[in-house]
């Protein structure tokens, strides 16, 4: 894999971080890039993950998690981040249960097979992602109309700028993404 920045080596690691991408691992069965390309610099790691988690894993609000995964993948794809469009775009098919997803949305969600609500959703992040300083009080009352509260569109808002961060960070780095990812959520999984 090229990358332009060493990954870490999960051993020199502080204990903290080691144990949080060792429960990543354990749940997983790899370790995404990401965890080691930003792990480098183990304050901006914390800081990072912190907010990540946050805005990703927050049981408020009416986003679910396949709502924010499609917001990463959409504003992802307009930002041309490979990392971010495969990694988010499996668990975007794997969160929704619809192997096509991904691919529909990160290359044109006007078509892609999903509600009038998540349309909504999501022109109002890729306003957010491309023109915020254009956004208006009109913007809102779409949103309002398909039942997301003022602390819903924050969340959208929210997400979509952090993972224009995100976006920048893996493309600069040349952060790539596992090969786990690609398959991911393609394929009914075997039962256990």
């Amino acid at each position: 894999m090229s990358t332009r920045f060493p990954m870490a080596e999960l051993a020199d690691l502080p204990q903290d971080i080691q144990a949080k991408i060792l429960e990543v691992q354990e749940k997983t069965g790899f370790v995404p890039n990401v965890f080691l390309a930003l792990a480098r610099r183990p304050a901006e790691w914390r800081a990072f993950f912190a907010y990540h988690d946050a805005l990703m894993l927050k049981e408020e609000g009416s986003l679910t998690k396949g709502d924010r995964e499609m917001i990463v993948t959409v504003t992802s794809a307009a930002n041309r981040c490979l990392y971010c469009v495969v990694a988010h775009g499996a668990l975007l098919r794997i969160y929704e249960k619809k192997p096509l997803v991904a691919d529909q949305v990160a290359v044109n969600w006007r078509k892609a097979d999903i509600t009038p609500r998540q349309k909504a959703m999501l022109e109002f992040a890729m306003k957010v992602c491309e023109r915020s300083h254009e956004i208006e009080e009109a913007d809102f009352a779409p949103l309002h109309a398909h039942g997301f509260s003022d602390e819903d569109i924050w969340d959208i808002a929210a997400i979509t700028a952090f993972f224009g961060l995100s976006n920048r960070m893996a493309s600069f780095s040349g952060m790539q993404p596992n090969d786990e990812f690609y398959l991911m959520g393609r394929l009914p999984r075997d039962k256990k």
